[in-house]
């Protein structure tokens, strides 16, 4: 028998990891949790699954292998620990918690529970991110001194408060759910900050979260970095990502399209030269087995459910590495704070 997988929250991402886990081999989608009856008794119609608008009693009865988490940030730590209670492998949505004590605890209940866990960064995913992180963990900028993590969109471009997103308490506003997906792309590319050394939260439209965050970062070894993100900025179609860093040894600058890197010496990277290099998506991205938004939903599904088969507890974005955000996003919160 394949795995058998329950779906907490039937919103935009609930029902996007629906249609790509079951289009995964040796997998399906055997029941659904939402607290809309309507959306369940359409699931149940016309999908075939058992539904539930309590996630004690999808968990409980339909005794899936493994949850996927996709309901607002606030709900996240209370179903992860029932399910990993219950030794449920667990897929999450970003981020993990909106406390890095949470967390951390998560964390610690999966590895003694020896549940795969994992957390829907999907960055780490993308080909020409993959191939940054290769070619700065192996040496081919040198040193590192410089880096630059930003992501503009236009999520809030009015003002609102009828989502979940426009809440403190559910959402954590651009920190939470915009900024940290550069924050952990950071960490997967030169690790962690060793210190937040200022940052500011701005509202634009909203009334109870943040729209805008900046922050300066204190890496390890004297390298130092910016974090610029904003979620109302309708001069982007759709979120944008961008990082650069400077090394001794040249520089790189990488979005999701595109990984153009300069190289003083070539240090003997494969095909790559003096001067500037480009490397396009096209040429970085392994296929996956079905498509839907983008090759990362289905690359991190995939992942998940391999490592679900291996066992393999080491595997990319786990709950530990999803801390490590959550960690750094707390210290912009109190560097924030701070400044008065």
């Amino acid at each position: 028998m394949g795995i058998r997988v329950g779906i907490v929250g039937a919103g935009k991402m609930g029902l996007s990891h629906f249609a790509i886990t079951n289009a995964l081999p040796d997998t399906a989608v055997v029941a659904v949790c939402d607290t809309s009856r309507y959306v369940v008794s359409l699931l149940k119609k016309y999908a075939g699954v058992q539904t539930f608008t309590r996630y004690q009693e999808m968990i409980d009865e339909a005794r899936p292998d493994a949850v996927i988490v996709a309901t607002p940030s606030s709900t996240h730590f209370a179903c992860a620990q029932y399910a990993l209670e219950r030794d449920v492998h667990l897929f999450v949505e970003k981020p993990l918690t909106l406390s890095p004590a949470e967390s951390r605890a998560l964390s610690e209940l999966a590895i003694q529970r020896r549940r795969i866990n994992q957390v829907g960064f999907h960055n780490r995913f993308i080909g020409t991110f993959q191939e940054a992180q290769r070619l700065v963990r192996a040496g081919a900028l040198g040193k590192v001194s410089n880096i630059h993590g930003s992501a503009f969109g236009q999520v809030v471009i009015k003002e609102q408060n009828l989502t979940w997103r426009a809440s403190k308490s559910e959402g954590g506003g651009c920190l939470h759910d915009y900024a940290s997906h550069v924050i952990d792309l950071l960490n997967f590319l030169v690790g962690p900050p060793a210190r937040v050394q200022g940052a500011s939260l701005q509202t634009i439209f909203s009334q109870n979260v943040d729209d805008a965050v900046s922050a300066v970062f204190a890496y390890p070894g004297d390298a130092s970095g910016i974090l610029e993100t904003n979620w109302s900025d309708d001069t982007y179609r759709k979120m944008t990502t961008t990082v650069t860093i400077h090394g001794t040894g040249g520089k790189l600058i990488v979005d999701r399209q595109e990984l153009k890197v300069y190289l003083r010496e070539p240090r003997g990277f494969e095909d790559y030269v003096e001067g500037w290099n480009t490397r396009y998506i096209t040429g970085l991205q392994k296929p996956v087995g079905f498509y839907l938004r983008g090759e990362e939903y289905s690359a991190q599904l995939e992942a998940f459910t391999e490592a679900i088969r291996t066992g393999n507890m080491a595997h990319e974005n786990s709950f530990a590495s999803a801390y490590e955000t959550d960690r750094v996003v707390d210290l912009i919160l109190q560097a924030n704070k701070a400044k008065g």
